[in-house]
């Protein structure tokens, strides 16, 4: 029986480990987005309208893809 408890204990928080490292990779990755778009709108004004647009696109993606892991380890947790 304690086996079992040890088990599921070590399985959510394996999932919470594994939702956070989810978050703090997609901030990582939004940040490296955000700060490469600066960048480039810096060196080249006049495209600003397509840098930011893709900017937000890939920005969206990388949300969508953190969710996702997020989502999988909520399920982990509940099963």
């Amino acid at each position: 029986m304690l086996t079992m408890i040890l088990a599921e204990a070590i399985a959510n928080f394996g999932a919470a480990v594994g939702a956070g490292i989810a978050a703090l990779a997609a901030g990582i990755g939004i940040g490296k987005i955000g700060g490469s778009a600066m960048e480039s709108i810096a060196r080249q004004p006049e495209s600003t309208g397509d840098i930011r647009s893709n900017m937000i696109v890939i920005a969206a993606l990388i949300e969508g893809v953190a969710l996702l892991a997020l989502i999988v380890c909520v399920l982990a947790i509940i099963m």
